[in-house]
């Protein structure tokens, strides 16, 4: 029963554009976070500045501030993404206010494809 519920609770959607190495904006706005995964931060990310880097240094999740593999890490979404149909399944909103979901193309999960190609790591 729950394999039908989790497969009820999926949904096409049009992507607007990705945003980063883990995040999306649907063609309606709406900002998604992919659940579960980090990629590397682009240039000009707060993240990454000295005062966040001190900050999270011994957090759960410290900042990721490789931008050139961050830049690599958005293309490669962008490019799964296009391959085929995207669908979401929502589960939350995080801290910004964005959707936090898992997002699969042709059944494949995008965030574990992210990991497979060394190009996200797991989000603790």
């Amino acid at each position: 029963m729950s394999a039908f519920m989790t497969l009820a609770a999926a949904a096409s959607v049009c992507v607007a554009r990705v945003s980063d190495g883990d995040s999306l904006r649907l063609c309606d706005g709406e900002r998604v976070r992919l659940l579960g995964i980090d990629a590397p931060e682009l240039r000009g990310s707060s993240r990454c500045s000295p005062a966040a880097l001190a900050r999270l240094r011994n957090s759960r999740n410290p900042p990721w501030c490789d931008h050139a593999r961050g830049e690599q890490a958005r293309a490669a979404l962008a490019r799964f993404i296009a391959g085929g149909p995207v669908q979401i399944e929502r589960r939350g909103i995080d801290a910004y206010g964005r959707t936090l979901a898992r997002v699969k193309v042709n059944g494949i999960d995008a965030g574990r494809w992210m990991m497979d190609q060394g190009l996200a790591r797991e989000w603790r």
